[in-house]
């Protein structure tokens, strides 16, 4: 077992997301659900001989979708965590599939902020980190945009004096 093995091992990350990320979850669910829920409803009330159908599976999409807006996120806020130490990237994210990730500094190739137009509205950003892993990038969700801003800022100075090229 090599050192860093030996020292970077996969564990819960401390730090939670901004609060204000449950509402932007919730949002994402209701708007998501939008494109499904409007064709149905519209051709429900201008098709009278399956109206009854069309409306019913709206209904059913709706309280569907309101028990996911209304219960995921918190589910979400619990779970979701992420933390930056001098040596790695720890995360864990997901609620049905957990997911764990861990990369080292020097793994890191590059760091973005993304805001998008929801998240915008709640202030909140997403920090992306992409390493030298075939298993993709790692996103950090739900930060206040000074934190994103400041973590980016962060990483990408580790990174800079970090030897090696992240391959």
């Amino acid at each position: 077992m090599t050192d860093v093995n030996r020292t970077l091992r996969l564990r819960p990350p401390r730090n939670p997301v901004e609060r204000r990320a449950i509402g932007w979850w919730a949002v994402q669910a209701v708007v998501v659900s939008i494109p499904v829920l409007a064709p149905l409803v519209v051709v429900g009330l201008l098709v009278r001989p399956a109206r009854q159908w069309l409306l019913l599976a709206a209904a059913l999409i709706g309280v569907v979708t309101l028990f996911y807006a209304l219960v995921v996120p918190w589910i979400r806020y619990r779970v979701h965590r992420w933390e930056v130490t001098k040596d790695a990237v720890y995360t864990r994210r997901g609620w049905f599939l957990q997911q764990w990730r861990i990369a080292p500094i020097s793994r890191i190739q590059t760091v973005d902020t993304v805001r998008g137009p929801i998240e915008q509205g709640f202030a909140l950003s997403t920090v992306t980190v992409t390493t030298a892993s075939a298993k993709g990038a790692i996103k950090i969700e739900g930060l206040d945009r000074e934190s994103a801003e400041t973590l980016a800022h962060q990483l990408t100075e580790v990174t800079q004096a970090t030897p090696g090229d992240a391959t």
